[in-house]
């Protein structure tokens, strides 16, 4: 497929998004001639094409190509199919000199039923689909360039992925910019850097991160909130290393299924180790440590463990995708008989949790056996249905998602929807027989005998870091009370009330609220300006009346002035709004 797409599914806006970037690639090469094409398929928010070209494209550059697009759109030309022999097709594309479409075309098994779209001039091997004719585009816009290694080796040449988006109507496609917009505005990146809370610095190495003193606060509470949530639903806290003898792994599957995304082995003492992927084969050893009964289980072991993962530095982004990152992990053992109740428990628990952070509107798909799996086809309809029957059980409307299961197991996944309409993975619960197998686990029956247990993997928030990032989206790093780094700033407007300003800060503090002090020396519409932008929810504007008469001049981030009140009741009213959602 000379596009490396299913494009045969292609859904209707996907078509159209298709054949904007054929539109694109269209215009790009009447200006720029010399330009080599690589692929351009639709993806889920609109489309991009890659180029070899040695002119750099600038902004200026999308709006040429762009104005060049809508002039080929009004000449309605049709998108017309063609079929070529192999041979056909690689004369075609030696005479154009499109090296890239070559490499693609060698791909292509023989016998292969080989096409090209042409619209104008303008032809390129695809197998589409594509719309009848360029005067069905219309709502379309470039947004950004990119470099993009060929095929995402970083030993091939770099090109320029023009990316850009379309949609049937002007109204959908405004609606979107306006939504990249806001997008824009919420970034983490950019939030992270201006409220000072975390950092990744190239001499640390990309994908690694540096949490800030604020960022680290708002953690520690997410951390506490997660442990206190697991002891209630009684979960086993536990905590393992950052690395294991090569041997393990091994054992466990990763060393052949997920090598790419492991870091090389080092040697200890004439031993290779691996530093972990995965915190999986750690708690199997926890629960291989002793032999279990079958009234032992079910037995839920939780960690926040540290994992590290090799990833292209292309693809790192922010929080989002790193290199070094906390999972919220557990993995339970029960027998098969309890696989769909303790499913059920894990959807609850997933809700409440993630309810507590604002998050209330999700989406729900229940992924199935992938076409490179292990295990039989009984213990796979058997932890397909438990799955499908814990959301049934539970009322929860779910897609089915065929073949997108991990190679061991069926899983549900769940994505949160955030405050803009973004949707979100964090969440996933995935039965896995295959570690039961391979540790040669076991329990002790009611018989005496022995039998295999059965392994959940379980995720809530998927990583630490990832969690932090979409939260620093969602609310525009403007936290509740409850996470906030910073609940109550105090803003003295004179220097002469410094014991009662001191006597106020301390009160705060042994109430346990977290409280940072104004300098005295700004003026007042200064330090509220600061505390704005530091996105501080509640200010205290403290000055002589106010030191005088023993009260606080409470101020609201969100509501403004909220009037003057002594600093018990104003405490009061603080309890109340620093607790959590739930």
């Amino acid at each position: 497929m000379f596009e490396e797409e299913h494009s045969k599914n292609y859904t209707p806006l996907q078509r159209l998004r298709h054949s904007t970037a054929h539109l694109m690639a269209s215009a790009v090469k009447e200006l720029y001639p010399n330009a080599k094409l690589s692929i351009g398929p639709a993806t889920e928010t609109g489309f991009y094409y890659d180029f070899d070209l040695d002119h750099s494209f600038s902004t200026q550059d999308l709006a040429k190509i762009e104005k060049r697009m809508r002039q080929i759109a009004a000449k309605k030309k049709p998108f017309q199919r063609v079929e070529v022999s192999k041979e056909e097709a690689k004369k075609f594309l030696q005479e154009k000199g499109e090296t890239y479409k070559l490499e693609i075309l060698k791909s292509i098994p023989d016998g292969e039923t080989i096409t090209y779209y042409q619209h104008g001039e303008f032809i390129d091997l695809c197998e589409g689909p594509h719309v009848e004719d360029t005067s069905q585009i219309g709502a379309f816009k470039l947004l950004s360039v990119a470099g993009a290694y060929w095929r995402g080796d970083e030993s091939k040449p770099m090109l320029q992925r023009i990316y850009g988006t379309a949609f049937f109507t002007q109204k959908e496609l405004d609606d979107y910019l306006e939504l990249l917009a806001e997008a824009e505005k919420r970034d983490h990146r950019k939030l992270g850097k201006e409220l000072d809370l975390f950092s990744s610095m190239e001499n640390l190495g990309p994908g690694l991160i540096l949490w800030h003193p604020k960022g680290a606060m708002i953690r520690q509470i997410i951390e506490d909130f997660w442990r206190a949530k697991h002891q209630e639903h009684n979960y086993l806290p536990v905590y393992t290393p950052h690395m294991a003898k090569l041997e393990l792994w091994k054992i466990s599957g990763h060393a052949d299924f997920y090598q790419e995304n492991m870091y090389t082995p080092m040697e200890v003492e004439g031993q290779d180790y691996e530093i972990k992927p995965m915190n999986c084969p750690f708690h199997v050893q926890i629960y291989q440590s002793q032999t279990r009964s079958y009234r032992d289980l079910p037995l839920r072991y939780g960690e926040l463990g540290t994992v590290y993962r090799f990833e292209r530095s292309g693809v790192l982004h922010g929080l989002l995708r790193v290199r070094g990152f906390t999972q919220d992990d557990a993995h339970l053992f029960c027998r098969p008989d309890q696989i769909q109740e303790e499913v059920e428990k894990v959807l609850d628990l997933t809700k409440d949790f993630l309810g507590s952070f604002g998050f209330t509107e999700f989406e729900l798909y229940l992924s199935t056996r992938p076409e490179k799996s292990v295990g039989s086809d009984q213990n796979w309809e058997i932890a397909t249905q438990a799955l499908r029957g814990a959301l049934e059980a539970k009322g929860l409307k779910f897609q089915v998602d065929p073949g997108e299961g991990v190679f061991y197991g069926p899983k549900i996944d769940l994505k949160i929807k955030d405050a803009i309409g973004r949707l979100w993975q964090c969440s996933t619960v995935q039965v896995d027989f295959n570690n039961p197998e391979r540790f040669a686990l076991s329990y002790i029956d009611q018989g005496g005998k022995k039998q295999q247990p059965i392994m959940l993997h379980r995720a809530l928030m998927g990583s630490l870091e990832r969690f932090f990032g979409i939260l620093i989206e969602h609310y525009a790093g403007a936290f509740p009370a409850w996470l906030a780094p910073t609940q109550v700033k105090i803003l003295p407007i004179s220097q002469e009330i410094g014991d009662y300003v001191q006597g106020v800060e301390k009160a705060l503090k042994k109430a346990g609220f977290r409280v940072e002090l104004g300098d005295s020396g700004d003026k007042l519409g200064q330090q509220i300006r600061q505390a704005q932008l530091q996105k501080v929810p509640h200010m205290l504007v403290i000055g002589k009346k106010e030191a005088q008469d023993q009260v606080v001049a409470w101020r609201s981030r969100q509501d403004g002035d909220q009037g003057t009140l002594s600093l018990e009741d104003f405490m009061g009213r603080l309890q109340t709004l620093t607790k959590n959602f739930n």
